[in-house]
């Protein structure tokens, strides 16, 4: 194929795919065709499609994951962890209802970070049941040293987070069935020793400094979490 010819075809790849990503057609969380897939549609090589899905990488329209990465999603629908899992759920009728901000947290906890400040909320559907309790542990240091005092901004850990300078760049997250405990059975309005999904989630900055600690007890009838590997992102 000649080299004029290939990089129109590249071009017309790359403007299309934006344009369904931009209008919607691809919205964030969803997977793209396979390169086979897309290879055949436009009639062009695996070279090329490769090529395409770089240039909208450097775009920062999509992103290709190396290893394993993990996404929650709430209903089948994908929640963008990036912004926060309450302005994620808004779009879905789950209101927040924060239960309280208190200085300190786990012996294990203050150990290995320092002083801390943890945040708790509950997370109800639009008919006022209870899907998720969550305790968020935070560093009480810098902007955040009077959290339980100025409480958060706009409502919102992550806006919080962000407004102090402490921005994610690596973690881990466990996953695990844990039956409720008496104390988080009635916040939850369930009865105790009902299993629910036990997500740890710990991020740090790229330094290596706490931004949050995260336990999130939630509905496994409403939350569901899904994995991916290695090419899989581009099918």
């Amino acid at each position: 194929m000649p080299e004029q010819v290939r990089h129109g075809k590249r071009a017309q790849l790359v403007e299309d795919l934006t344009e369904r990503i931009h209008s919607g057609g691809l919205a964030r969380g969803d997977r793209l065709p396979g390169e086979n897939q897309l290879a055949e549609t436009y009639s062009v090589s695996r070279g090329t499609v490769r090529s395409a899905l770089s240039e909208l990488q450097r775009r920062k329209l999509i992103t290709t994951e190396s290893g394993i990465g993990s996404f929650v999603t709430f209903d089948g629908v994908p929640l963008d962890q990036d912004i926060g899992w309450a302005r994620a759920l808004a779009g879905t009728d789950v209101t927040v209802e924060l239960l309280g901000i208190e200085r300190g947290a786990t012996a294990e906890l203050a150990r290995r970070w320092g002083a801390l400040v943890t945040v708790r909320r509950l997370r109800r559907t639009s008919d006022g049941r209870p899907v998720s309790l969550e305790a968020a542990t935070v560093p009480a240091t810098g902007a955040l040293a009077d959290l339980p005092d100025r409480g958060l901004l706009d409502g919102s850990l992550t806006a919080t987070l962000r407004a102090a300078g402490l921005v994610g760049r690596a973690g881990e997250q466990w996953i695990a069935g844990e039956p409720l405990d008496a104390a988080a059975a009635a916040l939850l309005e369930r009865p105790a020793g009902e299993l629910f999904l036990r997500s740890t989630r710990t991020t740090l900055t790229s330094g290596g400094g706490l931004v949050e600690h995260v336990v999130s007890l939630l509905d496994p009838l409403r939350f569901q979490f899904h994995l991916t590997f290695g090419g899989a992102t581009h099918g």
